[in-house]
């Protein structure tokens, strides 16, 4: 559970459960979803929402929620490998994005206020100064400095001013009401403006795609385009008040965000269905109360973010083979900024405008240059999940799995997951992930079966908690004599 959802409830909305029509069908009710749906509505269009479980119950409520242009290492990689004009535009995207949010965010009530934000070092401060140099050509106003709230010296930091905060539930909360909304809800899939769903078909002139990973594969490709990794959160008390907002530039760093008197802090991230170092809140608690020796520990969750091969995000229409169909995916790390950048540029797409950024979020592009090094790994990654499928076996049998614990074990011929919880009961469920086949693993932070190819995810007892997979159960009966 995040610190979000700790103090604030939405109010639930129905299922479908008769056929519609509609101009425009948005489906998926995180951050994308609905402020795309209220861009729409704004314009005066006829807009649905088709969430398959609570609207912002997904990666929405694991956010830090940070309203900012300062994306980590960012400008300095991009002017190198897309251009000074593709940065430009993707600074303009972005501040446009912050303009929105603050035109709405100041008028509900839901935490909002400007902050500056810091990208900080430990080591060398020649990235820092790199980065500057890159921001300023951009117009964007930063400085380097020392003077931190941070509870160990840097060797510098990287400021922006006036940044933002707030709390990403109650905005939605807010900024939805007035949307025509159904939860529960699955669509199945989309052919000629026509939606299957649980409750019904749906007929809609245009589809927005905001399910933070696309789910249907062809057209598109996007699982050949994309990867998906974690990140590990901790909300604690007396720990400090920190008005900032800080990123560490060096792998294996810290993010500190503060919410009132309670500090977020986070770190330990991990491509996704990959994790084979765990003990990571472990090594996340053990270091803040290296930092912060009366803090306490109310909450820990963690989140996902989609990854493109080259770092920008794919807003634009899905595919050249489904010219009424849009998407909105690969934040990365600033799901914020990135959704609200999707909303304005998808309602205006839709509208009939386009705006001068629009192109540079295309997902119809390929630079090589921008690309090779992120598609070369995911290509890696994707072929080393396959071949698990033909590896032997992690045990040889269910009986040598320790309670709380987890393994790979074939049982009448077939690959089954085995848990087993602290009691002793049993659960079992299918290791091949039901989206493309890749051989999932075992992710001992959170109890989950993960799939390292895509990033789709699985209870212990094998309900889907993220896609791109579909199917909402992989459990198994399995026939295990005497185990206990």
């Amino acid at each position: 559970m995040s610190i979000w959802t700790m103090d604030c409830s939405i109010d639930q909305r129905p299922s479908l459960d008769s056929n519609i029509s509609t101009d425009i069908a948005v489906v998926g009710g995180g951050m994308a979803g609905i402020l795309t749906a209220r861009l729409l509505k704004d314009k005066g269009m006829d807009v649905v929402v088709l969430e398959a479980d609570r609207i912002a119950g997904g990666n929405t409520a694991g956010t830090t929620a940070k309203i900012t242009l300062q994306h980590g290492l960012t400008y300095a990689d991009m002017i190198e490998t897309m251009g000074q004009k593709a940065a430009k535009k993707y600074v303009d995207a972005n501040i446009a994005a912050m303009s929105k949010f603050k035109e709405l965010a100041e008028n509900v009530d839901c935490n909002y206020s400007t902050c500056p934000a810091y990208i900080y070092t430990r080591r060398d401060t020649g990235v820092l100064e790199r980065e500057l140099r890159a921001a300023e050509s951009l117009g964007i106003k930063a400085e380097i400095t020392t003077d931190t709230e941070l509870p160990f010296p840097v060797n510098g930091a990287l400021k922006y001013d006036n940044q933002a905060r707030f709390h990403p539930l109650k905005f939605i909360r807010e900024i939805s009401r007035n949307l025509k909304i159904y939860e529960g809800t699955q669509v199945s899939g989309i052919k000629d403006g026509e939606l299957d769903t649980t409750g019904g078909k749906v007929r809609a002139n245009k589809v927005v795609i905001a399910t933070h990973y696309p789910f249907i594969n062809f057209p598109g490709y996007y699982f050949l385009r994309m990867h998906q990794s974690r990140t590990y959160l901790l909300a604690l008390e007396n720990a400090a008040t920190i008005e900032g907002m800080y990123l560490d530039a060096d792998e294996g760093g810290y993010t500190f965000r503060g919410y009132g008197n309670i500090l977020l802090f986070g770190g330990e991230g991990h491509r996704t269905g990959r994790n084979g170092n765990s003990g990571r809140y472990d090594r996340l608690l053990k270091a803040a109360m290296q930092f912060y020796p009366q803090s306490k520990e109310i909450a820990r969750w963690s989140a996902q973010d989609c990854v493109t091969q080259d770092k920008v995000p794919f807003i634009g229409e899905y595919s050249i083979f489904t010219p009424n169909m849009y998407v909105a995916t690969g934040f990365r790390k600033w799901g914020m900024t990135g959704s609200m950048v999707s909303a304005i540029i998808i309602s205006s797409l839709i509208a009939g405008e386009t705006p001068h950024y629009a192109d540079l979020f295309n997902p119809l592009r390929f630079n090589p240059k921008a690309s090779g090094k992120g598609l070369s790994k995911d290509v890696s990654q994707i072929a080393k999940g396959f071949a698990l499928r033909i590896a032997p076996s992690e045990e040889d049998s269910p009986e040598a799995i320790p309670k709380g614990c987890a393994s790979i074990v074939t049982i009448d011929g077939r690959k089954r997951g085995i848990y087993k919880d602290e009691n002793g009961a049993v659960f079992a469920v299918s290791v091949r992930c039901p989206h493309l086949g890749c051989q999932l693993s075992w992710n001992p932070d959170e109890k989950s079966w993960d799939c390292p190819c895509h990033g789709s995810r699985f209870t212990y007892d094998g309900k889907r908690i993220d896609g791109p997979a579909e199917t909402n159960d992989i459990s198994r009966q399995v026939n295990i004599n005497n185990f206990a």
